[in-house]
């Protein structure tokens, strides 16, 4: 039975991506790309607040993919600003946001030669990163609350599932009951669906002696896997799923880049393709794949997904530092790091880059 629950989710997924997905190409710009699972969560709805509140994210902070396989567009800023995110928006003041930045760049040149190097950039993205792991430790105290309201420091998957249940609008009491009495819930469908993938996903966070019940530390691990060894590769086990087209438990470049069947219909939607394909491409060939053999396995999709794999951090430090390196001394200067701030932070600054030597 949950074999064919988890086909059947998959099969979900599948249908909801794809017509994501269609309505994407034919509606967004250029910069769009097919959408994740994350919609799915109705951010508007007040009474939906409690549902996302107990439901693993579909995004996580400082990971390259999201849960479901698409590459995080925002990981160069997450892992560059840290909690300090939020304060680069873009209809922020750009002196404000060139005065952040410039306080930002002396903090990462650790040696103060007013340059910053591989190392230097290494060491403020584990450092970064870091700050999203403490930030999912805070909000998951209040989720596990949320989960157990008697206090007594652990949550049965039987709990979780009336709370879950009652978020989404079911009678508390009733399901409570139900399940108590080990009677048919009687659901529908898509709820039974996610219940199952949840259900997975909980007996995976429970550490041996498994026992059926999450302490505040095992639920962090169902909610956010990078918290996790063995999370972790249970995340990589669920994207290479999804993915892998032949079942050998590996990605091609091609399944790593494969698109949803539909119908291009203009040029705009045919520009969002080829950015997908693109992107995908660069990030398999020149990233994920290690030994470049055209072949990743779960091995080397687990370490590149590894947020605190200091290896990892060194790669990214030095490909940052090559998008503004411009004077092509393997190091950066404040006025390239303000010139490419739109990488860096997702804020423009304007011209105030060529300001910079009045001030320095």
């Amino acid at each position: 039975m949950a074999n064919y629950w988890r086909m059947a989710w998959c099969r979900h997924l599948l249908a909801v991506s794809m017509a994501l997905f269609c309505l994407l190409r034919n509606t967004m710009d250029v910069h769009a790309r097919p959408a994740n699972m994350s919609s799915l969560k109705d951010k508007n709805n007040p009474t939906s607040k409690e549902v996302n509140e107990i439901l693993p994210p579909d995004h996580l902070n400082g990971m390259k993919l999201e849960m479901d396989g698409h590459i995080n567009k925002d990981f160069h800023q997450e892992v560059f600003l840290g909690k300090e995110m939020e304060e680069f928006e873009e209809d922020s003041e750009p002196r404000r946001n060139r005065n952040k930045l410039i306080d930002i760049f002396s903090k990462v040149d650790f040696n103060k030669d007013k340059s910053v190097s591989a190392k230097e950039m290494q060491r403020w993205i584990v450092e970064k990163t870091e700050e999203h792991f403490q930030e999912a430790v805070r909000e998951n105290k209040m989720s596990f609350h949320a989960v157990d309201p008697d206090g007594d420091g652990h949550v049965t998957w039987d709990e979780y599932r009336v709370k879950f249940l009652a978020s989404k609008g079911f009678n508390k009491k009733e399901m409570a009951d139900k399940i108590k009495n080990s009677e048919e819930l009687k659901v529908d469908e898509e709820t039974q669906e996610v219940l199952e993938s949840l259900k997975d996903r909980w007996f995976q966070a429970d550490n041996p002696p498994a026992d059926q019940l999450l302490n505040e530390e095992e639920f962090l691990s169902f909610l956010h896997p990078e918290h996790s060894k063995g999370m972790l590769k249970y995340m990589v086990k669920e994207i290479v799923r999804d993915l892998d087209q032949d079942s050998d438990k590996k990605l091609t470049l091609s399944e790593f880049i494969s698109l949803p069947m539909g119908t291009v219909e203009n040029q705009q939607a045919q520009d969002i393709d080829d950015d997908w394909v693109r992107e995908r491409k660069k990030e398999f060939e020149e990233v994920i794949d290690g030994n470049h053999d055209g072949i990743v396995t779960m091995e080397e999709l687990q370490e590149y997904m590894d947020p605190m794999n200091e290896y990892n951090a060194l790669n990214e430090a030095k490909q940052m530092i090559a998008v503004a390196d411009e004077n092509q001394n393997h190091n950066l200067e404040l006025e390239e790091i303000l010139k490419y701030s739109e990488y860096f932070t997702g804020s423009k600054l304007m011209d105030y880059a060529r300001n910079v030597h009045e001030e320095f």
